[in-house]
C-alpha cells in the first residue's frame, strides 16, 4: 500500500462551519471511520498548512463533507482494459471524456438516492485527480506539477438510461451521483493503486463488486490531465475520474456501497430511493 505524505479532510465543526483537518489513522473496511482522528489545520486546501493547536477530533464525531467543491467533474470511459471488455467496446484511440454536473457531489456518509424512472443504476469506484491550480494547454509533466492530491470518486450511473440515450449526462448526472472523499491524499504515486468496491448488505454480507489496480488503466493521470486542459482550462478543486475496473453492477436501497484506494482510504455512502430523500427533508423543515 501507497503511504501519502498528508491526508487532509474537510469537515462541519459544531457552529455549521467548514474546517480542515489532517488525518490520522486508517479505519477498516466494517469500520472506515474507526480509530481515525483530526487535526485542525489553519491555511488552504491548495496551499500551506499548519496546525492550530486545538483538540483533536474523533471523524467518526463530525460530518465529513467532500473534500472539494469543483467546478467541474471530467469523467473518463473505458480507460480500464477489463472494463471496457466487460462492456463490449474497444479501447478508445484517444481519452473518451465526458462532464459531471457539479451538483452531483456528494460527501462521505451522505446517501445516494435511485432515481425514479431508472430500474439499473450501478456503483463505478474510481481514482479521481483534484487539480490544486489553473492548468491548461499543459504537457504532462507540467500537468502532474499541478495536482494537488487524489481522492476516492464513485461514478454512480443509470445503466438503462445510458443506453436508452446513447450520451452520458442523464444517466450520470443526476443529484448524488458523484460521491467523493473522504478526504484528499497529497503525494501519491498514482501509477499502480489497488482500488476496490464493496456492497454492505443490511443482512450482514459483504461483497467485493471491483478489485482493481491503475496499473491497468489505458491512459495515465498525466496523459489524462495533459489531454484535457487542451481541451478546457483547469481551475484549482476540479476533478478528473479517471475511470473504472471491471465488475460494474447493480445499487440498491438499504445497502452501503464502499469505494477503497491504497492510501487514501474508504469512502462510504448508503443507498437509497428518492423519494425516502424526500421524506427526510420534509421531516427536517417539518412538514
Amino acid at each position: 500500500m501507497n503511504t501519502p505524505h498528508e491526508r487532509v479532510a474537510r469537515y462541519q465543526d459544531p457552529s455549521g462551519r467548514p474546517r480542515l483537518a489532517r488525518v490520522h489513522g486508517q479505519g477498516t473496511s466494517l469500520q472506515p471511520l474507526e480509530g481515525v482522528r483530526l487535526e485542525p489545520v489553519a491555511g488552504d486546501l491548495f496551499g500551506e498548512r499548519s496546525p492550530t493547536g486545538e483538540p483533536w477530533v474523533e471523524a467518526r464525531a463530525v460530518r465529513l463533507l467532500a473534500p472539494v467543491l469543483p467546478s467541474k467533474i471530467i469523467g473518463i470511459g473505458s480507460n480500464y482494459r477489463d472494463h471496457a471488455a466487460e462492456l463490449g467496446r474497444p479501447l478508445p484511440t484517444v481519452p473518451k471524456v465526458f462532464l459531471k454536473p457539479p451538483s452531483a457531489v456528494i460527501g462521505p456518509g451522505d446517501p445516494i438516492p435511485l432515481p425514479p424512472g431508472s430500474e439499473r443504476v450501478d456503483h463505478e469506484a474510481e481514482l479521481a485527480v483534484v487539480l490544486g491550480r489553473t492548468l491548461s494547454r499543459a504537457r504532462p509533466d507540467e500537468a502532474m506539477a499541478a495536482i494537488a492530491g487524489y481522492t476516492c470518486l464513485n461514478d454512480v450511473t443509470a445503466r438503462d438510461l445510458q443506453k436508452i440515450d446513447g450520451v452520458f449526462a442523464r444517466a450520470k448526472g443526476f443529484d448524488g451521483f458523484c460521491p467523493i472523499g473522504p478526504w484528499l491524499s497529497v503525494g501519491l504515486d498514482p501509477s499502480r493503486l489497488g482500488l476496490r468496491c464493496r456492497l454492505l448488505h443490511p443482512d450482514g454480507r459483504v461483497v467485493l463488486a471491483q478489485d482493481g489496480n491503475t496499473d491497468q488503466l489505458a491512459f495515465g493521470v498525466a496523459e489524462l490531465l495533459a489531454f484535457v486542459s487542451n481541451i478546457m482550462t483547469l481551475w484549482p478543486g476540479d476533478l478528473i475520474a479517471t475511470g473504472t475496473p471491471a465488475g460494474v453492477g447493480p445499487l440498491v436501497a438499504g445497502v452501503r456501497v464502499q469505494v477503497e484506494i491504497d492510501g487514501i482510504g474508504i469512502l462510504e455512502n448508503p443507498v437509497i430511493d428518492r423519494a425516502d430523500r424526500a421524506d427526510q427533508r420534509r421531516a427536517a423543515q417539518g412538514g
